[in-house]
C-alpha cells in the first residue's frame, strides 16, 4: 500500500528538493505540498471531515514553515490528528531540537541538507507507526475537526473590576447563541468561576499540566459539563497546585480547547503567571477589564506596558472593557483610551451591582435575569466581539472597537503573534527568576 506523504514548506526551492526525493522513496505518493501552518491544518480537517482513512500517513513539517512555529505546529497536529506522523526537517539535529520534537509530537527527525537514506528510513518508520495506530484503533481514531475555535482572554487591571463576571456571561452569551464554548478558568491560585455557577468539581487544569498527549478523551475527562451547557475546566480548589500549570502546559490546553470548542473564553484574573501570559499570548482577542477610575485605569496602563515589555502582547492588540460606567463618572471611555493606548470596547458595562448580588451570592450568575442591565451590556459585549448574535437593539451604538484600524483577520492576528513563538511567556519566567 502506498504511503501518503504531505510536505509543509514554505521555501519554494526547498519545496522542490523535498518533493523530489520524496517522489524517489518506494511505495511513496506524495500529495501537493502545502506552504504554511494555516493551510496544512485547513488541509488535514477537510480530509478529516471526509473519513479518517483521508488522511496522509505522514506530515513533513520544515523549520521555517511559519508563520505558526513549527513546534507548536507539530503539537497542533499530533493532538488534533493522533493517527498522522510528523516529521520535522530542520537544520539543527541536536539531542535538544530532539528531545523538544518528541515532547510536542513529532514521530521522527531528518537533517538538512536532506539525504535520501536517512528520509526513507524515516518515512517508512512514521508511516509503519501510522499503520499501526490505525490498525489498533479499528478506525476509531478520535479527531479534532474543524478549523479552530475562537479564544477570548478576559484580565483584570486590578483584582474585583469584574473580569471573571466578564468572563462567564461572555461565555453564557456564546453558549446561548447556539455555538459550543468551553470556559477556562486561569486564575490558578483564586479563581472563582465554580463559585459563580454553584460547581462541585474534583478535576481541574492542574490535572491536565503534567500529561503531554492531551487526546480528546483526557480532556473530556477534565471538563465539568455545567446546566447551561458550558464545558468548564475549573482552576485548582488547592492555590498552590496553580503552579503546576506551566506555560507549555497552558498553551496545550487552550490549543486543545480551541480545536475542541468553537469559542474558548479564558478567566486570566488580575495576576500574570506564565501560564496566564501564554494564554493572552494566543489569544485571539485579549480583553481587559477595568473600571472608570483612576486605581485601576493605573493599573490597566501598568498591564498592557507590561505586556508589551515581555512581548506578551501589543497595546493595539489588547481591547479594554469598562466596567461600572457611568456618565458622570469624570473618567470616559475616551480618556481611557488615551491613557492605555489600546482599542476600547464600543460596549460599557453599566454600575448596577443592586442587580447582581443576589445572583453572585447564591452561586447562580447564569440564571440572572434577562431584564438585568449588567447582563444585557455584557450580551451585547458578547456580539460586539462576535462570540453570539444579539438583537437590532442591542446592536446600536456597539460595532468595530473605538481606535481600531482596519478589519485584521482572525488567523492574521493568530499568525504574526505565533511568529514570536514563545518569547512572552518564557519573557515573563526570565523576569520573575531575576533575569531583568
Amino acid at each position: 500500500m502506498a504511503t501518503r506523504i504531505l510536505p509543509a514548506v514554505g521555501d519554494p526551492d526547498a519545496v522542490r528538493s523535498l518533493t523530489t526525493l520524496l517522489s524517489q522513496l518506494p511505495d511513496a505518493e506524495p500529495v501537493a505540498p502545502v506552504t504554511d501552518s494555516t493551510q496544512l491544518v485547513d488541509t488535514l480537517a477537510r480530509l478529516a471531515a471526509e473519513s479518517v482513512d483521508e488522511l496522509p500517513e505522514v506530515v513533513v513539517v520544515h523549520e521555517r514553515i511559519g508563520p505558526v512555529p513549527a513546534l507548536e505546529l507539530i503539537r497542533e497536529v499530533a493532538l488534533r490528528f493522533p493517527a498522522v506522523g510528523v516529521i520535522l526537517v530542520t537544520s539543527d539535529p541536536g539531542p535538544g531540537l530532539f528531545q523538544a520534537a518528541m515532547d510536542h509530537g513529532a514521530r521522527g527527525l531528518v537533517a538538512l541538507p536532506l539525504g535520501y537514506e536517512e528520509l526513507a528510513s524515516r518515512v517508512q518508520a512514521v508511516a509503519q507507526w501510522s499503520a499501526g495506530v490505525r490498525r489498533h484503533l479499528g478506525g476509531a481514531v478520535d479527531v479534532f475537526t474543524g478549523t479552530g475555535g475562537t479564544v477570548v482572554t478576559v484580565s483584570g487591571a486590578k483584582g474585583g473590576v469584574g473580569a471573571t463576571l466578564t468572563a462567564v456571561q461572555l461565555a453564557l452569551a456564546a453558549q446561548a447563541s447556539g455555538r459550543s464554548t468551553a470556559l477556562l478558568d486561569m486564575d490558578l491560585q483564586t479563581g472563582d468561576v465554580a463559585s459563580y455557577l454553584d460547581v462541585q468539581f474534583r478535576r481541574s487544569v492542574a490535572d491536565l499540566a503534567a500529561i503531554t498527549d492531551l487526546s480528546p478523551r483526557v480532556l473530556a475527562d477534565a471538563v465539568f459539563r455545567h446546566d447551561s451547557g458550558l464545558a468548564l475546566l475549573l482552576a485548582p480548589g488547592e492555590g498552590e497546585r496553580g503552579e503546576e500549570v506551566t506555560d507549555r502546559a497552558a498553551r496545550q490546553i487552550v490549543g486543545a480547547l480551541r480545536s475542541r470548542y468553537e469559542v474558548v473564553v479564558v478567566d486570566c484574573g488580575a495576576q500574570l503567571g506564565g501560564a496566564g501570559a501564554a494564554a493572552v499570548e494566543s489569544a485571539d482577542t485579549a480583553l481587559l477589564v477595568t473600571t472608570p477610575d483612576v486605581v485601576a485605569v493605573r493599573g490597566a496602563k501598568r498591564a498592557v506596558r507590561m505586556w508589551e515589555r515581555l512581548q506578551i502582547r501589543k497595546a493595539a492588540e489588547t481591547t479594554v472593557v469598562v466596567n461600572r460606567h457611568t456618565r458622570g463618572t469624570e473618567i470616559q471611555p475616551p480618556l481611557i483610551q488615551k491613557i492605555t493606548g489600546t482599542a476600547i470596547a464600543a460596549t460599557t458595562v453599566p454600575a448596577n451591582f443592586k442587580e447582581l448580588q443576589g445572583a453572585v451570592d447564591a452561586g447562580r450568575v447564569h440564571e440572572l435575569d434577562g431584564k438585568s442591565t449588567v447582563k444585557q451590556a455584557l450580551w451585547a459585549l458578547a456580539g460586539e466581539l462576535g462570540l453570539a448574535g444579539v438583537s437590532d437593539g442591542g446592536r446600536k451604538g456597539h460595532g468595530r472597537f473605538r481606535g481600531e484600524r482596519g478589519d485584521r483577520s482572525e488567523r492574521g492576528d493568530r499568525g504574526d503573534r505565533g511568529d514570536r513563538g514563545d518569547r512572552g511567556a518564557s519573557g515573563f519566567r526570565r523576569r520573575k527568576d531575576g533575569a531583568g
